[in-house]
Protein backbone atom coordinates (compact mmCIF):
# COMPACT_ATOMS: atom_id res chain seq x y z
CA UNK A 1 0.00 0.00 0.00
CA UNK A 2 1.62 3.26 -0.99
CA UNK A 3 1.91 6.33 1.27
CA UNK A 4 0.78 9.77 0.21
CA UNK A 5 3.51 11.85 -1.34
CA UNK A 6 4.29 15.17 0.32
CA UNK A 7 3.81 18.16 -1.88
CA UNK A 8 7.08 19.70 -3.04
CA UNK A 9 8.61 22.88 -1.46
CA UNK A 10 6.77 22.39 1.79
CA UNK A 11 7.72 25.24 4.17
CA UNK A 12 10.10 24.13 7.00
CA UNK A 13 10.19 25.54 10.47
CA UNK A 14 13.60 27.02 11.25
CA UNK A 15 15.85 25.56 13.99
CA UNK A 16 14.14 22.27 14.75
CA UNK A 17 10.66 23.42 14.09
CA UNK A 18 10.59 26.09 16.81
CA UNK A 19 8.26 28.95 16.08
CA UNK A 20 9.91 32.22 15.18
CA UNK A 21 7.00 34.43 15.99
CA UNK A 22 7.65 36.21 19.31
CA UNK A 23 11.20 34.80 19.65
CA UNK A 24 13.61 37.72 19.48
CA UNK A 25 16.60 35.38 19.37
CA UNK A 26 15.50 33.27 16.44
CA UNK A 27 18.04 33.69 13.65
CA UNK A 28 17.64 33.61 9.95
CA UNK A 29 17.99 30.30 8.14
CA UNK A 30 21.66 29.30 7.93
CA UNK A 31 22.83 31.68 10.68
CA UNK A 32 23.66 30.65 14.27
CA UNK A 33 21.40 31.95 16.95
CA UNK A 34 22.88 34.60 19.23
CA UNK A 35 23.53 33.61 22.83
CA UNK A 36 20.86 34.57 25.27
CA UNK A 37 21.81 37.04 28.05
CA UNK A 38 22.87 35.31 31.25
CA UNK A 39 22.70 38.28 33.62
CA UNK A 40 26.50 38.34 34.08
CA UNK A 41 27.91 41.38 32.26
CA UNK A 42 31.38 39.74 32.23
CA UNK A 43 30.34 36.27 31.12
CA UNK A 44 31.84 34.78 27.97
CA UNK A 45 33.99 37.80 27.21
CA UNK A 46 36.92 37.35 24.96
CA UNK A 47 40.36 37.46 26.61
CA UNK A 48 41.75 40.95 26.65
CA UNK A 49 38.37 42.58 26.22
CA UNK A 50 37.58 45.42 28.63
CA UNK A 51 35.70 44.10 31.62
CA UNK A 52 34.90 47.32 33.48
CA UNK A 53 37.34 46.38 36.26
CA UNK A 54 40.34 48.71 35.96
CA UNK A 55 42.53 46.31 37.98
CA UNK A 56 41.54 43.02 36.42
CA UNK A 57 44.19 41.15 34.37
CA UNK A 58 46.60 44.05 34.14
CA UNK A 59 49.86 43.50 32.40
CA UNK A 60 53.02 43.59 34.51
CA UNK A 61 54.29 47.12 34.91
CA UNK A 62 50.92 48.72 34.24
CA UNK A 63 49.93 51.45 36.69
CA UNK A 64 47.58 50.18 39.35
CA UNK A 65 46.99 53.31 41.42
CA UNK A 66 48.97 51.82 44.33
CA UNK A 67 52.42 53.46 44.43
CA UNK A 68 53.82 50.61 46.55
CA UNK A 69 52.47 47.70 44.49
CA UNK A 70 54.92 45.38 42.81
CA UNK A 71 57.89 46.18 45.02
CA UNK A 72 60.37 43.47 45.63
CA UNK A 73 61.03 42.28 49.22
CA UNK A 74 63.59 44.47 50.90
CA UNK A 75 63.10 47.34 48.46
CA UNK A 76 62.70 50.64 50.24
CA UNK A 77 59.45 52.52 49.83
CA UNK A 78 59.31 56.01 48.30
CA UNK A 79 60.17 58.98 50.51
CA UNK A 80 62.53 56.83 52.58
CA UNK A 81 59.79 54.74 54.23
CA UNK A 82 61.27 51.61 55.68
CA UNK A 83 64.85 52.78 55.25
CA UNK A 84 66.64 52.77 58.64
CA UNK A 85 67.94 56.09 59.90
CA UNK A 86 71.69 56.37 60.17
CA UNK A 87 72.75 56.66 63.83
CA UNK A 88 74.06 60.03 64.87
CA UNK A 89 77.82 60.12 65.37
CA UNK A 90 78.81 60.15 69.04
CA UNK A 91 79.62 63.56 70.41
CA UNK A 92 83.29 64.13 71.13
CA UNK A 93 84.50 65.65 74.39
CA UNK A 94 85.84 69.17 74.03
CA UNK A 95 88.24 69.55 76.93
CA UNK A 96 89.09 73.17 76.21
CA UNK A 97 85.47 74.33 76.16
CA UNK A 98 84.71 72.32 79.26
CA UNK A 99 87.60 73.84 81.21
CA UNK A 100 86.70 77.36 80.09
CA UNK A 101 83.07 76.78 81.09
CA UNK A 102 84.18 75.54 84.51
CA UNK A 103 86.41 78.57 85.00
CA UNK A 104 83.69 81.05 84.00
CA UNK A 105 81.07 79.36 86.17
CA UNK A 106 83.51 79.27 89.11
CA UNK A 107 84.18 83.01 88.95
CA UNK A 108 80.49 83.92 88.72
CA UNK A 109 79.36 81.43 91.37
CA UNK A 110 82.22 82.37 93.70
CA UNK A 111 81.32 86.06 93.61
CA UNK A 112 77.65 85.29 94.27
CA UNK A 113 78.62 83.01 97.14
CA UNK A 114 80.79 85.75 98.65
CA UNK A 115 78.02 88.34 98.38
CA UNK A 116 75.63 86.01 100.20
CA UNK A 117 78.20 85.18 102.91
CA UNK A 118 79.18 88.85 103.36
CA UNK A 119 75.55 89.99 103.55
CA UNK A 120 74.65 87.60 106.36
CA UNK A 121 78.22 87.56 107.78
CA UNK A 122 78.35 83.80 107.84
CA UNK A 123 78.91 80.90 105.44
CA UNK A 124 76.15 78.57 104.33
CA UNK A 125 76.90 74.96 103.49
CA UNK A 126 74.07 74.71 100.95
CA UNK A 127 75.52 77.70 99.11
CA UNK A 128 78.89 75.98 98.85
CA UNK A 129 77.22 72.85 97.50
CA UNK A 130 75.31 74.96 94.98
CA UNK A 131 78.55 76.57 93.79
CA UNK A 132 80.21 73.22 93.15
CA UNK A 133 77.15 71.75 91.46
CA UNK A 134 76.83 74.74 89.12
CA UNK A 135 80.48 74.57 88.10
CA UNK A 136 80.42 70.83 87.45
CA UNK A 137 77.12 70.90 85.58
CA UNK A 138 78.14 73.77 83.30
CA UNK A 139 81.52 72.28 82.44
CA UNK A 140 80.17 68.82 81.61
CA UNK A 141 77.15 70.17 79.76
CA UNK A 142 79.36 72.16 77.39
CA UNK A 143 82.54 70.11 77.23
CA UNK A 144 81.34 66.55 77.85
CA UNK A 145 81.99 63.97 80.53
CA UNK A 146 85.73 63.64 80.03
CA UNK A 147 87.52 62.84 83.32
CA UNK A 148 89.85 65.80 82.75
CA UNK A 149 86.86 68.14 82.58
CA UNK A 150 85.38 66.68 85.76
CA UNK A 151 88.72 67.05 87.56
CA UNK A 152 89.04 70.66 86.42
CA UNK A 153 85.50 71.38 87.61
CA UNK A 154 86.32 69.96 91.06
CA UNK A 155 89.47 72.09 91.36
CA UNK A 156 87.73 75.24 90.13
CA UNK A 157 84.89 74.60 92.58
CA UNK A 158 87.35 74.67 95.47
CA UNK A 159 88.72 77.93 94.10
CA UNK A 160 85.18 79.31 93.71
CA UNK A 161 84.32 78.60 97.35
CA UNK A 162 87.64 80.10 98.46
CA UNK A 163 86.98 83.18 96.32
CA UNK A 164 83.56 83.50 97.88
CA UNK A 165 85.03 83.32 101.35
CA UNK A 166 87.51 86.11 100.51
CA UNK A 167 84.73 88.26 99.08
CA UNK A 168 82.66 87.71 102.20
CA UNK A 169 85.55 88.66 104.48
CA UNK A 170 86.24 91.77 102.36
CA UNK A 171 82.64 92.88 102.72
CA UNK A 172 82.81 92.46 106.50
CA UNK A 173 86.09 94.40 106.72
CA UNK A 174 84.66 97.11 104.48
CA UNK A 175 81.77 97.59 106.89
CA UNK A 176 84.04 97.57 109.97
CA UNK A 177 86.63 99.99 108.57
CA UNK A 178 84.08 102.14 106.77
CA UNK A 179 86.08 102.04 103.56
CA UNK A 180 84.94 101.10 100.06
CA UNK A 181 84.89 97.44 99.14
CA UNK A 182 87.09 98.06 96.09
CA UNK A 183 89.77 99.61 98.31
CA UNK A 184 89.77 96.61 100.61
CA UNK A 185 90.24 94.25 97.65
CA UNK A 186 92.78 96.43 95.83
CA UNK A 187 94.88 97.90 98.62
CA UNK A 188 94.44 95.50 101.53
CA UNK A 189 94.17 92.13 99.84
CA UNK A 190 97.01 90.79 102.01
CA UNK A 191 95.01 91.73 105.09
CA UNK A 192 92.03 89.85 103.68
CA UNK A 193 94.00 86.62 103.13
CA UNK A 194 95.55 86.92 106.58
CA UNK A 195 92.12 87.30 108.12
CA UNK A 196 90.99 84.21 106.24
CA UNK A 197 93.91 82.16 107.60
CA UNK A 198 93.13 83.26 111.16
CA UNK A 199 89.42 82.56 110.86
CA UNK A 200 89.72 79.26 108.99
CA UNK A 201 88.45 76.26 110.92
CA UNK A 202 87.07 72.81 110.26
CA UNK A 203 83.86 74.16 108.70
CA UNK A 204 85.85 76.38 106.35
CA UNK A 205 87.71 73.42 104.87
CA UNK A 206 84.56 71.32 104.92
CA UNK A 207 82.82 73.84 102.67
CA UNK A 208 85.76 73.65 100.26
CA UNK A 209 85.41 69.86 100.13
CA UNK A 210 81.64 70.07 99.68
CA UNK A 211 82.15 72.29 96.66
CA UNK A 212 84.46 69.75 95.01
CA UNK A 213 82.13 66.82 95.74
CA UNK A 214 79.15 68.74 94.42
CA UNK A 215 81.07 69.57 91.24
CA UNK A 216 81.61 65.88 90.51
CA UNK A 217 77.92 65.21 91.11
CA UNK A 218 76.87 68.06 88.86
CA UNK A 219 79.14 66.87 86.06
CA UNK A 220 77.71 63.35 86.24
CA UNK A 221 74.20 64.77 86.28
CA UNK A 222 74.86 66.76 83.10
CA UNK A 223 76.55 63.84 81.36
Amino acid sequence: MSQPVQPPNQPQQPFGGQPVDGNPYAGQPGQPAPAAPTGNPYGQQAPGAPTGNPYGQQAPGAPTGNPFAGQQPGQSAPFGGGAPFAPAPPARDNILLGVLAALGAAVVAGILYGVIAGSIEREVGYAAVGVGFLVGFASSKIGGSNPAIIGAAAVFSIGAVYLGQLVGISMVLSDLAQIPFSEVIGDHFGTVTEAWSQEADFMTYLFLALGAIAAVGGAKKAG
